[in-house]
C-alpha cells in the first residue's frame, strides 16, 4: 500500500503554513526535526491525542507535503519532507522549527517537551 503525497512543485506555502498553524501538527513537525532523518513510527505521537485524531493530523501534514509516511507492515513510518521544504521555501522550516522550539504552550511528546533543535 502507498499513499499519496504531493510532488515537490505541489507543495502550496498557504496550505503549509495553514496546516503548521495547528499546535498539535507543530509538534508533531518540532519532534520530527528533533530526530531528523530518523523515521518515527507514528505510536510515538499517541501522547498528543487519540489515534482518530493522530490520524487526521498526520494525513493533513502528509497531504500538504510537510511529511512522508510509509507503509511498513502494519506500521506508518513518519519523516519530514525537508528536502522538498527546503527546495521550495528555504528556510521556512528552519524558522518553523526554531520558533517552536520556544514555545511552552505546544503539546508535549513522551511526557516531556519535543527536544529542541538547533537552526
Amino acid at each position: 500500500m502507498t499513499l499519496p503525497h504531493p510532488n515537490a512543485d505541489q507543495i502550496s506555502l498557504p496550505i503549509v503554513l495553514g496546516v503548521l498553524g495547528d499546535p498539535t501538527r507543530l509538534a508533531i513537525v518540532r519532534y520530527l526535526a528533533s530526530k531528523e532523518g530518523v523515521p518515527l513510527n507514528c505510536s510515538q505521537f499517541l501522547d498528543l491525542c487519540s489515534k482518530t485524531n493522530l490520524s487526521y493530523h498526520l494525513a493533513k501534514l502528509r497531504e500538504a507535503g510537510v511529511t512522508r509516511a510509509e507503509v511498513v507492515g502494519t506500521s506508518r513510518l513518519i519523516t519530514l519532507r525537508r528536502a522538498d521544504l527546503d527546495a521550495r521555501f528555504p528556510g521556512l522550516l528552519d524558522s518553523v522549527v526554531a520558533a517552536a522550539g520556544d514555545d511552552a504552550a505546544l503539546p508535549m511528546i513522551g511526557g516531556h517537551e519535543a527536544e529542541k533543535v538547533q537552526a
